[in-house]
């Protein structure tokens, strides 16, 4: 009892203080106490009045004056649920300088007191280098750790040498764990920084940090993939207002699409969502033989077919298509206008039974033309004899097609007539339906590629959620006998692309529901400021080598190019402070700079987007650093780049937060597998098994999700200057 008792009056004070003692986080006293700097009450500029103290009850009712300096603080208490990601670290910063909640990760005091905020990403630094994993130097006492103890996959990626070769043929799928080991919540704790406990070249960020975060990187392990580090720190989620949280809790099932505050409708002709025969591969599409654009390649094709006994002989039929420039309207053939751009629209949807050996067969068919108007809705009966007529989904029933006469081959003919060059047709996962009529044709909108799934491919949305989301209409719900209709499915994929061709490419993607960081704080008014026309709000700059005014940076007030790290360094402080003269950047600098770090990551053979390798560039930094040389090497690039931070560091003005995030973990045996399986992927559509130079089985797949782990653990830092 008297345990308990203690833990709830600690937790009751750190959940007032918004810290507990020595568990502090960038406490901007403290640390200035620690290097021998002012306090914020002796700093000239942050004296604060007595009006602008608080006071609390401490131990025993005594009362403690503070001041209201901003602070993070942490409570050994504290448990989370889950790893940090980065965009716990955006909540964050938005939290100080916008209107975000309050971040879970931390508790920040007097946020409305942080002033700047600035973000560094720093690719190419990983926990390995914190605990001896990745070898630096060995400083008395640092237990140094063996790799397959850093890289959780049993050392095989981390220990192996050669990229050219592929590691899971040597060694067997029990080297992979599919699923990681379970994680306790202490797996998402911060790891304090010691000076006396880290490796040289990483001891000065001990009097930056007081803590290092373990930080999840975005991606799925499932499908190998790790999404841009940048995308999730520099775009976030437009905010709903209290009334849309109130509509969608209403709501159940998927919550309707709407317009965010800074969405622009851009028409787009309905020419510009055809399927590339490089995404109808990939969806498991039969390829037209116009799709191929040399004589080899349509041999290839054709003895891909024959093998799998899709060619004429076998029933199938291609549309009547020489090439893809027949598809093209002529100028005069195109209305002003209009979205359709010449060209003819048929929105298809089939209904299929089981047949004997297994197979998928025809049942029905509904072409419903661009007017809406339905040209064709016909029952089919299977030349086999059917063993399951799906009733619950394809609607079919024996006394449905009991007198029906039309075969498959009647349609194939009726559908070669209909479909010309100029004929786009579209549908919901097409591929099925074409399988089933035993046609191909070139010109194809799949609205489940279209609409892509929230959590990216191989994934795919239903018909049903689709419609419910961006039409509100209910559709498929038949049950028993009725099952589904074709030509209300047909239907929905139809209005699916107009309103695809009205809002632009963008809509239904995840860019309709974010914007860029840069804007969302032009919409937050400087403090003392009016909301007036006029006030522009809170400006940001971006700062990185190259271009950064394309892409990222095209929302940011300011952008400053550079050519290596100095420069951002020099780049940051000019963002920060201004210019003397402000020439570019006004007196005072900006409210928030996003600034990147790339030496590190190019020393180490990274590429900047943390994905691929760079062209031509042998890495300095092998897989395994057990090397005296490569040791050495890797421990003058980290001084280097630690040197950067803490200029950076120095250069702050009071009360800015400074996080400082790597993105991603080392990415190399992740770029590698992934260029692997695609070009099994290219080989496959067009070779024989025994031809193929690169074979994808489950021991590869397994070897892609490990690598997707590893890559997928960064690090991050978080303090208050």
């Amino acid at each position: 009892m008297g345990g308990g008792n203690n833990k709830k009056r600690k937790h009751a004070q750190y959940a007032q203080d918004g810290h507990n003692g020595d568990s502090s986080i960038g406490i901007g006293a403290t640390l200035a106490h620690i290097r021998g700097e002012p306090t914020p009450d002796q700093r000239p500029d942050d004296r604060k009045s007595d009006s602008e103290e608080w006071t609390t009850v401490g131990r025993g009712g005594k009362k403690q004056k503070k001041n209201n300096y901003p602070a993070l603080g942490y409570s050994d208490l504290h448990k989370l649920h889950t790893s940090v990601n980065i965009n716990h670290l955006q909540t964050l910063i938005l939290y100080c300088l916008a209107d975000a909640t309050s971040p879970q990760f931390v508790s920040v005091r007097h946020h409305g007191m942080v002033r700047k905020a600035v973000v560094l990403l720093v690719p190419g630094l990983e926990k390995g280098m914190f605990d001896g994993s990745i070898q630096l130097d060995k400083p008395e006492g640092f237990p140094t750790k063996s790799p397959e103890a850093h890289n959780g996959t049993t050392g095989v990626l981390e220990g192996k040498k050669d990229y050219g070769e592929s590691v899971v043929n040597e060694l067997g799928s029990d080297a992979y764990n599919i699923k990681p080991p379970p994680k306790s919540p202490d797996d998402y704790l911060p790891t304090p920084l010691s000076p006396d406990k880290l490796p040289t070249p990483l001891k000065s960020l001990a009097d930056i940090f007081s803590h290092l975060w373990p930080v999840q990187a975005p991606g799925d392990a499932r499908y190998g993939k790790v999404h841009s580090p940048l995308h999730a720190m520099l775009k976030s989620a437009i905010p709903k207002t209290q009334e849309e949280k109130k509509e969608d809790k209403q709501i159940k099932g998927p919550k309707p699409a709407r317009e965010g505050k800074s969405w622009e409708n851009k028409r787009t002709p309905v020419t510009a969502f055809v399927s590339s025969a490089e995404e109808l591969e990939e969806n498991d599409y039969i390829i037209h033989p116009a799709s191929f654009t040399t004589p080899l390649e349509k041999e290839i094709g054709f003895q891909r077919r024959t093998k799998d006994k899709q060619t004429a002989d076998d029933g199938w039929l291609d549309t009547t298509v020489d090439k893809l420039e027949d598809g093209v309207a002529k100028d005069e053939d195109i209305e002003k206008g209009s979205v359709t751009d010449g060209r003819s629209i048929l929105a298809m949807d089939c209904e299929m039974c089981r047949v004997e050996d297994g197979d998928m067969a025809l049942t029905r068919i509904s072409l419903v033309e661009w007017d809406g108007n339905v040209l064709l809705d016909e029952l089919v009966k299977p030349d086999k004899p059917i063993v399951d007529y799906l009733t619950p989904y394809s609607g079919i029933t024996p006394a449905k097609l009991e007198n029906v006469t039309t075969k498959l081959k009647d349609i194939q003919d009726r559908l070669l007539k209909e479909i010309t060059p100029k004929h786009i047709l579209i549908g919901h996962s097409l591929n099925s339906d074409l399988m089933a009529l035993k046609i191909t044709h070139p010109f194809v909108i799949d609205t489940s590629i279209l609409y892509p799934h929230p959590r990216g491919p191989p994934m795919k949305s239903s018909l049903k959620w689709l419609a419910q989301k961006y039409l509100g209409r209910e559709i498929q719900k038949g049950h028993g006998t009725q099952g589904h209709d074709s030509v209300e499915d047909a239907r929905a994929c139809l209005d699916l692309v107009k309103m695809k061709c009205e809002r632009g490419p963008q809509w239904g993607t995840s860019e309709a529901t974010v914007e860029s960081i840069f804007k969302r704080l032009k919409r937050t008014p400087r403090p003392g400021s009016s909301n007036g026309a006029g006030n522009e709000g809170k400006t940001g700059a971006i700062v990185d080598q190259g271009a950064p005014e394309r892409n990222f940076g095209s929302m940011a007030s300011y952008c400053i190019g550079c050519v290596d790290d100095a420069g951002v360094v020099a780049g940051v402080k000019r963002a920060v402070l201004g210019d003397e003269d402000g020439s570019y950047i006004p007196g005072g600098g900006v409210d928030f700079t996003w600034a990147r770090f790339q030496e590190l990551a190019s020393f180490r053979g990274w590429w900047n987007d943390n994905r691929r390798p760079v062209p031509n560039h042998t890495p300095q930094d092998s897989i395994s650093t057990s090397t005296h040389s490569a040791s050495i090497a890797l421990a003058e690039a980290v001084t280097k780049t630690v040197k950067n931070v803490r200029a950076v560091r120095e250069g702050l003005p009071p009360c800015t937060l400074l996080v400082v995030y790597s993105g991603t973990g080392d990415p190399r045996e992740l770029a590698r597998l992934q260029e692997m399986q695609r070009t099994f992927k290219r080989e496959y559509a067009v070779k024989k098994w025994d031809q193929l130079s690169v074979k994808w089985t489950d021991t590869e797949e397994q070897a892609l999700k490990a690598a997707c782990r590893k890559a997928r653990e960064s690090v991050g830092f978080v303090t208050i200057t």
